[in-house]
């Protein structure tokens, strides 16, 4: 008799004896591939793909919450661990110059995914030999060893005294938590922070503060385990709201993966909340995700979820149609996006005074970048550069981060409008923002530029900036 398609053979490697293992537990516990993809909040294509050994997972927390949902005990981390085998990135990579290439739009996830935690490796744009650019995972050890410039370690984290915290003392583990440990209550202290971490986000970017945001939730669930009633409750509610922000700081280095599980986390716990406010302001911010991952099935059928939850003529609602629109303009629906964005406009008055915290951003200046990010997407380069560049000017200080975001794609939009020397020097500017903050949607957007600048890289402003960009990655050896 012939084998059996997911039968284990002795020769089979780690990735498929993971796939076995997964699908053997799952069949156990009763469970179809989809059941468990929606208990996961993950893709059923993805389980899919781990089952059959086509794909290994690259997030050990997936790997630890599938863990959990099987009651496995840990034999599908174990098995994972065995994994390992994937090619290390580092070792592919040069460090001792560091360079980076973006390949078009698919750029900033693959590699990337290879670091298991903040901890165990850090991301950093890295270009191909074959011209593309990419995020590798990088050992942090290993790139202080190849010697890399101050500067580029300062844009990723290291070499901060933020960083340098979470690596002191390693023999010294973190005492468990006491809420008497806190001169306020222990939620208004967490609530501080996290303030403090979203207002430095935009001015220093997403290295500096993932570790600690994690390390936070962390503590946040031990207090939670003595905590009782209304505290209990409140500290769930600051739970969910971190594991958002974590979210939002991987979207922003360009590790789409690890956005969407705190998303998914964040969806899961804001149930438990009870927060219907909270719980549609996630749904909307997945379809933002989406939409940043330019996903064309799903962008808007995810803000129209969103918008289903929200209550009725509500900020929330405005903030999913606003992500709505990009999807249609993703999609090459001009008349659909154009309304859905007209009609976040004509709200703005409206949806001023809600008493929602969620959502306090959506203004004139916010609706008008995702208008040119719409535009730009239909292909009206010209109109779009117009509409970024009038944006930008109206950001209020302080914005640091965002203003590098907009500016970056502003210079794709100058470069399809065929207006090289103002891409090319709109792009150097936000250049020099993508090293503050190493943020990597400005980095994945200058890598569009990159491309997009090629026909005219003779021109002396146009090599300058191809320069400046390559000079800012590492490279494949």
């Amino acid at each position: 008799m012939g084998q059996q398609p997911n039968a284990l053979t002795p020769e089979q490697s780690p990735q498929h004896r993971f796939g076995y293992m997964l699908r053997e537990l799952r069949t156990v516990r009763g469970l179809s591939l989809r059941g468990l993809a929606d208990k996961a909040f993950m893709s059923h294509s993805k389980l899919q793909k781990w089952e059959n050994g086509d794909r290994a997972p690259r997030d050990r927390a997936e790997v630890e919450l599938i863990d959990s949902l099987l009651r496995a005990g840990g034999i599908l981390i174990d098995q994972w661990e065995r994994v390992g085998a994937a090619v290390s990135a580092s070792a592919r990579v040069s460090v001792s110059a560091l360079h980076v290439s973006e390949a078009s739009v698919g750029l900033a996830t693959a590699a990337s995914q290879q670091a298991a935690s903040d901890h165990e490796g850090m991301f950093v744009p890295a270009r191909l030999r074959d011209g593309s650019v990419v995020f590798v995972a990088l050992d942090r050890r290993a790139m202080l060893r190849g010697g890399m410039g101050l500067g580029a370690a300062a844009a990723l984290g290291a070499g901060t005294p933020a960083a340098a915290a979470s690596n002191a003392l390693p023999g010294l583990t973190r005492p468990a938590r006491s809420a008497a440990a806190y001169s306020s209550t222990p939620v208004e202290h967490f609530q501080r922070v996290r303030r403090l971490l979203i207002d430095n986000d935009n001015l220093l970017g997403p290295g500096r503060a993932i570790a600690a945001t994690r390390e936070y939730i962390e503590d946040i669930k031990r207090l939670r385990q003595d905590a009782k009633g209304t505290d209990r409750h409140a500290l769930m509610e600051l739970q969910t709201q971190y594991a958002e922000f974590a979210s939002w700081l991987y979207q922003d280095l360009g590790h789409f993966d690890s956005a969407q599980f705190w998303l998914d986390r964040a969806f899961q716990w804001s149930h438990t909340v009870g927060d219907g406010d909270l719980t549609s302001y996630v749904m909307a911010r997945k379809a933002q995700l989406a939409g940043e991952m330019r996903d064309l099935v799903d962008v808007v059928d995810l803000a129209e979820a969103a918008q289903r939850m929200a209550r009725p003529r509500s900020r929330l609602a405005a903030v999913a149609r606003t992500y709505e629109s990009y999807g249609h303009a993703l999609r090459g629906e001009s008349t659909d996006s154009e309304r859905a964005i007209d009609d976040v406009r004509n709200a703005l008055d409206r949806v001023s005074g809600d008493a929602t915290p969620w959502g306090v951003w959506l203004n004139e200046q916010y609706v008008e970048v995702h208008r040119a990010q719409g535009l730009e997407a239909l292909g009206k380069h010209a109109e779009a550069a117009a509409v970024f560049t009038s944006a930008i000017k109206a950001l209020p200080d302080g914005y640091h981060r965002d203003r590098g975001v907009y500016m970056a794609r502003a210079a794709v939009a100058h470069a399809g409008a065929g207006a090289p020397d103002q891409a090319a020097a709109v792009g150097l500017q936000a250049l020099t923002i993508a090293s503050d903050t190493g943020s990597g949607r400005i980095v994945r957007e200058l890598a569009c530029l990159d491309k997009a600048l090629v026909p005219w890289q003779r021109q002396p402003e146009v090599a300058e900036f191809r320069a400046h960009f390559d000079g800012t990655l590492a490279h494949e050896s």
